[in-house]
């Protein structure tokens, strides 16, 4: 018989001792508490009137306070118009700019992982500054009292002018600089665009405003959408670029051969086995999404206003009036937390694929 030293040496790595089981259970317990008391105190919260949030806490309804329906009568009966109009909004919106993020997304991250770019950092600054330009030279015909019928005409050629101006300013500098004269890679391009979600959005919320201002697209679920897809491309793509990476390559090389193209192997072949990649990112930029203010609080006044900022509208005159906030929040995480559920055992493949490589 082996001895008891022995057998502990034998002990499996799934098997730890007693004294470090119940410090783990211990740990997990505490946490699951920290995490799941916020939620419990929200439904408490919710079942209370006024005077009872302001008496002080109780946490056992039936026991320490006499449960009420009062908060979930008054935003689902008679603020029913005005609970939906934002929800309806928070759901079309979020689920709008979450697929076409990932369906965007996905397509720039396929092409980052299986095609290899080497633009030279000259063509590229040509590509933007003639944006730029482009946009400039409008607006700059518009203030120069050209009649409309003449705008368009005067603006592409202000825009000729500035263009070769920068082509020229340009090719003179990448003469005497060797770093304009370098090429970027998959890499380069990858880090610029995920270096869009260090920019605070704070700094370009005013900015997408007066562009939608200028378009007629202000308090627009369109221009929300438009806004978090822009805003949530750069997440998709540094995370699928990694679960594409995953796959195998010789799939598609057999494809190739067998005459497929791009497209195809793209959305018959890796699109299939990337499930769990795309149900992890969906739900990460979708809760991106359902949870954003900033934008919201901008772009938005009374048509497109979303849930966030109907929570915050609660803070009133009067003070924050936690009873309705609980309610707008439990209807708020419930929809987020059920499509998690659904989707959990691709999720949880999904945040593992790639973990481990070499």
């Amino acid at each position: 018989m082996s001895s008891p030293a022995r057998r502990g040496a034998l002990r499996g790595i799934n098997e730890p001792g007693p004294a470090r089981a119940v410090l783990s259970y211990a740990v997990l317990g505490f946490w699951a508490f920290v995490v799941l008391f916020p939620l419990y105190w929200l439904a408490v919260t919710s079942l209370k009137l006024p005077i009872q949030v302001n008496d002080g806490p109780d946490y056992l309804p039936g026991i320490d306070f006499e449960p009420s329906l009062h908060a979930w009568r008054y935003i689902f009966v008679d603020l029913f118009a005005d609970t939906m109009r934002p929800y309806m909004n928070t759901v079309v919106v979020a689920l709008c700019s979450s697929v076409a993020a990932l369906v965007i997304g996905s397509m720039a991250a396929y092409a980052l992982s299986r095609l290899r770019f080497r633009p030279r950092l000259v063509t590229i600054l040509l590509c933007f500054g003639g944006m730029l330009l482009l946009m400039d030279a409008a607006v700059l015909a518009r203030r120069l009292d050209v009649p409309a019928e003449q705008v368009d005409s005067h603006a592409v050629f202000v825009f000729s002018v500035l263009f070769v101006v920068l082509a020229a300013a340009i090719a003179a500098g990448a003469l005497f600089h060797r770093r304009l004269r370098r090429t970027v890679n998959n890499e380069d391009i990858a880090f610029w665009m995920i270096s869009q979600r260090i920019l605070p959005p704070v700094a370009v919320v005013l900015p997408i405003y007066v562009l939608f201002q200028q378009v007629g697209l202000l308090d627009t679920r369109l221009a929300l959408i438009v806004t978090y897809v822009a805003a949530n491309i750069p997440i998709v793509v540094w995370l699928m670029r990694d679960f594409f990476d995953s796959i195998p390559i010789e799939l598609e090389e057999a494809a190739l051969v067998d005459g497929c193209s791009r497209y195809r192997i793209f959305w018959s072949i890796v699109l299939p086995l990337s499930k769990p990649g795309l149900a992890a990112t969906f739900i990460l930029v979708l809760i991106m999404a359902w949870n954003e203010y900033l934008f919201a609080l901008f772009l938005s006044s009374a048509n497109a206003q979303t849930l966030p900022l109907t929570v915050a509208a609660q803070n009133a005159t009067r003070g924050p009036q936690w009873w309705y906030m609980s309610v707008l929040i439990i209807i708020m995480i419930v929809p987020v937390s059920a499509l998690a559920l659904l989707l959990a055992r691709y999720i949880t493949r999904g945040l593992l694929i790639g973990a481990v490589k070499g």
